[in-house]
């Protein structure tokens, strides 16, 4: 995929996300995503793969951003500390500009099992990142894995409380009282 290019594929992104409210996602093709965005079909094709794609762009940055703040995490960090540097190092990219959108962009998850079913991929994508970075500083299989998977449920959660407009909190902070969320909830089962 072509490197991000802020104006164009937001463009895209926010005509897609209007199309999809419009008429629905199967009805929306990639050439009105294009003509509403003022851009031609060639230049979402630069972009994006498909017209599902438009709405995950900036996954790779994302899965960089969650290694990035494990491996920079304290080398006294617990597996858990390290997925919380993980969420905080992803929150520098939730803008007020994406949060805009970001209803918009849930409201189609949630009326497409396709999108569903890719942002369940997305997800995987994260969990993944995730472990294999806490494998690299020395945390086994298992427990990476699991502190892995309740960093994508408390990102998650954040994600959907932060897309609420009536929430005026950052992410980071979101993301961190999910994860305590979580965290209450395990010792809660023993």
């Amino acid at each position: 995929m072509a490197r991000w290019e802020p104006d164009a594929q937001d463009r895209l992104l926010r005509a897609a996300l209007d199309l999809f409210a419009e008429q629905g996602y199967d009805r929306t093709t990639v050439i009105e995503i294009a003509q509403r965005a003022g851009l031609a079909k060639s230049t979402f094709f630069r972009h994006f793969h498909d017209k599902r794609e438009v709405l995950f762009s900036g996954q790779d940055l994302l899965n960089g951003l969650l290694a990035e703040g494990i491996t920079n995490a304290p080398s006294a960090a617990t597996p858990l500390d390290a997925v919380e540097a993980a969420l905080d190092t992803v929150a520098t990219i939730f803008t007020p500009a994406r949060r805009e959108y970001a209803p918009a962009l849930l409201a189609a998850l949630a009326d497409n099992s396709e999108l569903r079913e890719r942002d369940a991929l997305k997800r995987r994508g994260f969990a993944d990142t995730m472990t294999e970075a806490l494998r690299r500083r020395g945390i086994p299989d298992r427990p990476a894995s699991v502190a892995a998977w309740l960093g994508v449920l408390a990102f998650g959660e954040a994600y959907s409380r932060w897309a609420d407009p009536a929430n005026h909190q950052g992410f980071d902070e979101l993301a961190r009282q999910a994860l305590r969320e979580l965290r209450t909830t395990i010792a809660e089962l023993r």
